[in-house]
């Protein structure tokens, strides 16, 4: 008799989500940019909310919320580090890297400020996107390679 898991084939569909479900680099990213996504929706719900406290403190507490949200889901959906690291390791892991893109943002959401009289608010979101997603990047990087967790 044949094999009863050779009688089944996977749809595409099952194929790709055991893809992004698996622990190798394109489940991760992909579960990465997701995480991302959330946290960048918040950050700009965040940022909207606030900006009458004017352009960086806006910038500053929406960074801090969506990145210890973004740490702690990066801990858990996009590693599947809940097990071998703890919520403080990774806020501080994430955290040290996150004050890397607040000052990247900060930067360039001055800059722009500077370069374009009264841009609308989601002019200045686009704009913190952009350098959101190359810090991103780079984080994705570091948390995949540097901080990865060690079995115990």
């Amino acid at each position: 008799m044949t094999c009863p898991s050779l009688l089944h084939r996977p749809a595409a569909g099952e194929r790709a989500a055991r893809v992004v479900h698996s622990d190798g680099v394109v489940g991760q990213f992909s579960r990465f940019v997701f995480v991302g996504g959330v946290s960048s929706a918040v950050y700009a719900l965040l940022y909207w909310l606030l900006n009458g406290l004017g352009d960086v403190p806006a910038n500053v507490v929406g960074s801090v919320i969506s990145s210890m949200l973004a740490n702690e889901m990066h801990r858990r959906v996009s590693f599947h580090a809940g097990q071998y690291v703890g919520f403080f390791t990774a806020q501080w892991e994430g955290g040290a890297l996150a004050v890397l893109g607040l000052v990247a943002t900060s930067l360039a959401l001055s800059w722009f400020n500077s370069v374009v009289s009264d841009p609308a608010i989601l002019t200045e979101v686009l704009v913190i996107g952009a350098v959101t997603a190359s810090i991103g990047t780079l984080r994705f990087i570091a948390l995949r390679w540097v901080f990865r967790p060690r079995p115990v």
